[in-house]
């Protein structure tokens, strides 16, 4: 933690006086595969992504972070029905509301998630958390695949789509 914190503040120093140009650029980026980079080398998650394209959001998943994403796999999407993901890709204020509900604004692990009843998601929405049986469902999805780490967070692979309420 105290690693974490000296680095933070170097980090933070150093941006401090390179200037608001290198700040910018050193802030964005994190030394690794990001979050989108990590999903799109998955293989699995090709609706998501490009609709994180669409939505203007895959930017925002390559910055600095962290984040957790309940990262739904393409099989997941499939299941939604055309009408909808039609819908949602013409109303592109509705796709990103939809989107940001899978992610939350810090880095929660499969251990953090399981400890709480719920989670604030970027779309100003609470997403449930449950374990039943050993699995652990976020908002009704179950997680397949915790823990999937990137240099900016965390992706936990779910088995469906979450629609905001």
């Amino acid at each position: 933690m105290l690693r974490k914190l000296l680095a933070v503040s170097v980090g933070a120093l150093a941006l401090a006086t390179a200037g608001p140009a290198a700040a910018g650029a050193q802030a964005d980026r994190c030394t690794g595969k990001d979050i989108v980079q990590t999903a799109k080398a998955a293989g699995s998650f090709k609706t998501l992504t490009s609709l994180l394209d669409q939505a203007g959001l895959a930017q925002t998943l390559e910055g600095r972070g962290p984040f957790t994403v309940f990262a739904p796999t393409d099989k997941a999407f499939s299941k939604v029905p055309q009408a909808t993901l039609d819908a949602l890709a013409s109303d592109k204020e509705q796709l990103r509301s939809v989107l940001l509900y899978h992610v939350a604004n810090r880095e929660l692990t499969a251990a953090k998630v399981a400890k709480r009843r719920s989670i604030k998601t970027l779309n100003g929405q609470r997403v449930g958390v449950r374990i039943r049986d050993g699995n652990v469902f976020v908002g009704g999805a179950r997680v397949v695949k915790p823990d999937v780490t990137a240099c900016n967070g965390v992706i936990h692979v779910i088995n469906k789509v979450l629609i905001p309420r």
